[in-house]
């Protein structure tokens, strides 16, 4: 977060002054038991249904009836989260888009047993944040992931049929389609083991081969390929500028 901020303040969109007033606001902590008395929680944990349901299931039990529960998943129905509490009522999805300080967009999903209520103050309180609002139906991948993954799905399938380089594929849908980023360019920001985890939970419901990873990106989450986050996916990001990786 100091490093997000710092970021925004060289390039004159934050003065020094509000990074540390943001950074003043932020309080940490490893223990569950300190949310006890939050109006709402948003949670962020990787995108495992088990994971997420255990962490659930505790907040549950600390968190007094009126807290709200929001998921920030990208792609599991919120549904099957809220059937792990007592509070079906009050919860719903709130997707945030990386990287969340510059994305404006915040998908809000409504499962057929929240309330009115705690759907307009979520929406509310998203809206507080200055981020523009959808909403999405609760099925997996929402809105923009149920058309952004077979894209970058089908483009990887097009470098395994050897239709383009990496290089080639990016720059095209960059410059014939007015994309700020090539697909992928943007699977290593995403992280390729999350687009292999999302595909598998999206192609679990809706069976559809368009939702299924390939051969390419299991090989490369087994041999800790994930993008950025671990230095090296499509591009090597250890050197200026990235270089694409011999496929």
């Amino acid at each position: 977060m100091e490093k997000s901020l710092g970021k925004l303040v060289e390039k004159g969109k934050l003065t020094p002054a509000d990074r540390e007033a943001a950074l003043a606001r932020l309080s940490f902590t490893t223990d569950l038991a300190a949310l006890a008395d939050s109006d709402l929680v948003l949670e962020a944990v990787t995108e495992d249904l088990a994971l997420k349901n255990s962490l659930w299931a505790e907040l549950d039990r600390l968190c007094p009836p009126g807290t709200i529960f929001a998921s920030n998943t990208s792609s599991i129905p919120i549904s099957a989260m809220a059937a792990a509490t007592r509070r079906p009522d009050r919860f719903v999805g709130l997707h945030f888009f990386n990287p969340v300080p510059l994305m404006p967009l915040v998908e809000v999903v409504r499962p057929a047993a929240a309330s009115r209520e705690t759907f307009e103050r979520s929406l509310a309180f998203a809206r507080s944040l200055g981020k523009e609002t959808v909403v999405a139906k609760d099925a997996p991948g929402f809105l923009v992931n149920l058309l952004l993954v077979p894209y970058l799905l089908d483009a990887v399938r097009a470098l395994e049929h050897r239709v383009g380089t990496v290089v080639d594929i990016d720059t095209a849908m960059r410059l014939g389609c007015g994309y700020p980023m090539g697909p992928f360019t943007l699977l290593d920001v995403v992280g390729i083991d999350t687009v292999v985890r999302i595909s598998a939970i999206m192609f679990d419901e809706y069976r559809d081969p368009r939702y299924e990873a390939s051969p390419l990106l299991r090989r490369m989450v087994a041999q800790g390929r994930y993008g950025r986050k671990s230095g090296k996916g499509f591009y090597d990001y250890s050197v200026d500028p990235p270089a694409p990786v011999e496929q």
